[in-house]
């Protein structure tokens, strides 16, 4: 972790985005960048929360711990996004933990300040209103899904989530370079079942993959993978 005067990409940030022009030279003066190395852990679950994330750059997955051996990825964050959020409570103890899928640089405010800054902003205030209701639809979404989706639904859903959340680069491959193992924990599935389905999309010419590189080569074929059993019948 290092720490230094790295410019801020003001456009995605999403506390730059919704506080008023007045605040931003003390958002400036009480920013903190920090720089993660891939593999490394930005906050652990039932640490004390210090702060906020907002990340500069990078990709970062959100997980807890399942039990003594596998972690289950509640989701996964990219340039823009927030981080630490689920710590602010009565606990102020963060239930999950956050780690730098690739080199990542995040801007960090204290828990004081943002407590302020939501206090003097109320548009700031609406949006992570907003922002929690949205997160807390789609978990519960994703809740339903992994109860009644059978594991090749999963994972098409899966890939289909993550091309829609981080694009595709210039050949069509989703932008965000997932482990198996890291698949496996966010579609809650043995790492040799998400192997072997992997490998059956690929012969059936669904997806291409190529080391750590994912296309969706027939995206109408993965989204019937998704559909509630009576409709795909």
């Amino acid at each position: 972790m290092e720490k230094g005067l790295i410019s801020c990409f003001s456009k995605s940030c999403f506390l730059c985005n919704h506080c008023i022009p007045e605040w931003v030279p003390f958002v400036e003066k009480n920013k903190k960048m920090i720089h993660f190395k891939k593999g490394e852990s930005i906050f652990q679950e039932g640490e004390k929360v210090e702060g906020i994330y907002f990340l500069n750059s990078g990709k970062v997955k959100v997980h807890k711990q399942w039990n003594e051996e596998k972690q289950l990825i509640i989701r996964f964050v990219k340039e823009g996004d927030v981080l630490g959020h689920r710590g602010f409570g009565n606990s102020n103890i963060y239930p999950v933990s956050a780690t730098a899928l690739e080199p990542t640089t995040v801007c960090f405010f204290t828990y004081d300040f943002f407590l302020a800054s939501l206090k003097t902003n109320h548009e700031l205030t609406f949006n992570l209103l907003m922002f929690y209701s949205a997160e807390l639809e789609n978990a519960e979404q994703r809740m339903r899904d992994l109860v009644h989706m059978d594991t090749r639904g999963k994972i098409a859903d899966a890939l289909l989530m993550l091309k829609n959340h981080f694009g595709c680069d210039k050949d069509g491959n989703i932008e965000m370079k997932l482990t198996r193992q890291d698949l496996s924990s966010f579609v809650g599935a043995t790492y040799e079942t998400v192997f072997k389905i992997i490998n059956e999309l690929v012969k059936e010419k669904t997806i291409s993959v190529k080391g750590k590189e994912i296309k969706i080569v027939n995206e109408k074929k993965m989204r019937s993978y998704t559909l509630p059993a009576e409709v795909k019948k």
